[in-house]
This record gives C-alpha cells, sequence and structure tokens, in this order.
C-alpha cells in the first residue's frame, strides 16, 4: 500500500492521490506498507531512487545497510513488532531520504509508526520535512522501546520477588516450570530491543555524520538528542539482561536444592526401611532351627525389634541435622 503525506497548517495530512497520479510536489513522507512490485516502480522512477525488495532488505549484510546514493540516504534497521505478545519478531525497516522526502519501506506495522502519523495529524510542526518525519519517526520508535525496557524490568523485579522473598510456610511450592518459561521471555524481549537499539545507533550515527544539506540544524539537534537517550536505553538494557542472567541461574539453583532435598528426603526414608527390613526377613525364613519361634513372646519381641531398628535411624538423622 502506498500512501502519501503532506504537511498542513493542522498537521500531517494523507494526501488522496489518483491511481497513476504523480506524487505531490509538497510531499513530505512517501510510506510503502507491504508494497506491490508496481508501487515500488512507481516510487523509483517518481524519486530516481533504488527501493530495496522485502529480500534485499532480509538479506543485506549489517555492514551495509547505511550507504549514500545519488545524494539520498538509504538506512535500513531492525526493529521488534509485537512487543504485546509473547512471541515478539524482528523486522527491517528500509529509510530512505532524499531531497526533502522520507520514502519508509516496510512490511509490517508497528505501533510507533501509528502512533506518530496520529501524533504528527495534530502538531504541524513536527512533520515540516523529510529528515524531521525522519526524526519524528526514530522518537516514536525509541519511545516504544523505552515502554518495553519499563515493562521487562517490573516483570523482573516480579521475578525477583517471587524468587526471593516468597514465604516458606505456604504449602504451595514454587513453579519454577512457570518462572523458567517468565525469565526466558523477558530474556528474549530484552536481547531483541538491544538489537535494535545496535541499529538505531548506528543508523543515528551515519544521519548525523552525513553531508545531506536537507538535514537542517534543528533535525540534527533532536538526533543527537535521540543518540543520548539510545545510549542510555542500551546501558539499562544491558543491565536488565545481566539480572535476567542472574535470576536464570539462581532460578537453576532453587531447583537444584528442591531436587537435593528431595533426593535426601527418600534417601533417609530407604535407610530408615533397611534395618526393620533385614530383621523382618530373617525372620521370614522357614528354618526349623530359628530359635525366637518357640517364645512365648517372640512376635512381640520381633515387633519391638523391628520398631527400635526403625527409630535409631530416626534420631540418628535428626541429632545429625539431615532431616
Amino acid at each position: 500500500m502506498l500512501t502519501v503525506y503532506v504537511p498542513r497548517p493542522n498537521g500531517l495530512t494523507c494526501a488522496e492521490r489518483e491511481p497513476g497520479a504523480a506524487l505531490p510536489a509538497d510531499a513530505v513522507w512517501i510510506d510503502l506498507r507491504e508494497p506491490t512490485p508496481e508501487e515500488e516502480q512507481f516510487v523509483e522512477s517518481a524519486l530516481g531512487i533504488d527501493v530495496p525488495t522485502r529480500e534485499e532488505m532480509r538479506e543485506i549484510e549489517a555492514s551495509n545497510r547505511f550507504y549514500e546514493e545519488n545524494g539520498g540516504l538509504y538506512m535500513t534497521a531492525t526493529l521488534v513488532t509485537k512487543l504485546d505478545t509473547d512471541q515478539p519478531e524482528r523486522t527491517q525497516v528500509t529509510f530512505i531520504l532524499t531531497g526533502s522526502k522520507l520514502v519508509t519501506n516496510r512490511y509490517t506495522d508497528p505501533l510507533p509508526f501509528r502512533r506518530f502519523i496520529a501524533y504528527a495529524a495534530r502538531h504541524a510542526a513536527v512533520a515540516t520535512s523529510g529528515a524531521m518525519v525522519l526524526a519524528g519517526l526514530l522518537e516514536a520508535i525509541v519511545n516504544r522501546i523505552a515502554d518495553v525496557l519499563e515493562k521487562v524490568g517490573g516483570d523482573v523485579d516480579a521475578i525477583s520477588s517471587k524468587i526471593f522473598f516468597r514465604s516458606y510456610e505456604t504449602s504451595v511450592p514454587l513453579d519454577f516450570r512457570h518462572v523458567l518459561e517468565r525469565i526466558g521471555q523477558s530474556g528474549d524481549l530484552v536481547s531483541k530491543a538491544s538489537e535494535s537499539l545496535v541499529s538505531l545507533t548506528r543508523l543515528l550515527g551515519f544521519v548525523q555524520q552525513s553531508g545531506n544539506t536537507q538535514v537542517t540544524q534543528d533535525s540534527r539537534a533532536r538526533y543527537r538528542t535521540l543518540s543520548r537517550d539510545v545510549l542510555a536505553m542500551t546501558d539499562h538494557s544491558n543491565f536488565l539482561s545481566n539480572k535476567v542472567q542472574f535470576l536464570l541461574d539462581a532460578t537453576l539453583g532453587l531447583t537444584n536444592i528442591d531436587q537435593n532435598n528431595i533426593f535426601r528426603i527418600l534417601t533417609v526414608v530407604s535407610v530408615v526401611g533397611i534395618p526393620p527390613t533385614f530383621f523382618a526377613s530373617m525372620w521370614g525364613m522357614n528354618f526349623k532351627n530359628i530359635h525366637e519361634y518357640d517364645w512365648a513372646y517372640g512376635y512381640q519381641f520381633g515387633l519391638v525389634v523391628i520398631a527400635v531398628s526403625a527409630l535409631i535411624p530416626i534420631i540418628w538423622f535428626k541429632w545429625r541435622g539431615w532431616w
């Protein structure tokens, strides 16, 4: 789908365009979302650029995702989408800054794009040129990642409280499988957010170092502010990643402790049952020369011996503090 946005006094407005009609001269943003080959060719011929296909966006090397050609800046960033689901995904979005226009090529509809479109429709100052639109989109993306990291931080704190500050007086055991699943989800989300931050860091550095005259001082100032924000968020994501790893190690350690406690109980029970089993087996043999068979109180004697043989290991384990 090809969507063209033009600046208006009240804000960024979607321009209605007849099929096959030329692009508006005052267009600042041409958005290609899951474009058809015909739409790609139309934008390429109208602006004199080369829009990468979906396969090219996926296969392009990370070191070649930022380049300048014929005065246009080509930037392909890796973003994370579907953050509100259990399975967030990576996606590639290409930004092409050519003249006063910005061209975006994407095959998903991330929430930051929808938020920026709604915001720019009410604030005209944020979308006066393609460079300003790019800055606004990047701000929306960075804000979304900040929200995700804040959510992950809350989840990590909740998991930490559940692991280290749970009441041991409760009879409900901790479901380590569920805890490991939550830790894994948080770690996966942090890793994808970190990958997006790295991609954005390189993109912002490339834009600031470019000699494109369309990138004004105001937009460069916004890019510098975004670079500082991304750097701070990268440090925070590293902190969350380390904390997730710590919780993973702690959970595995507690799992081993609980397993050892179970094996210790089984060991105590088996050891306590060995002496009674020995005496019961000995007196259960049908030999005629077993003298206890002829005692008047032989049965009672056998029961007392079996009970005492079971109590002695229990008392010894209690004294040693093993049970």
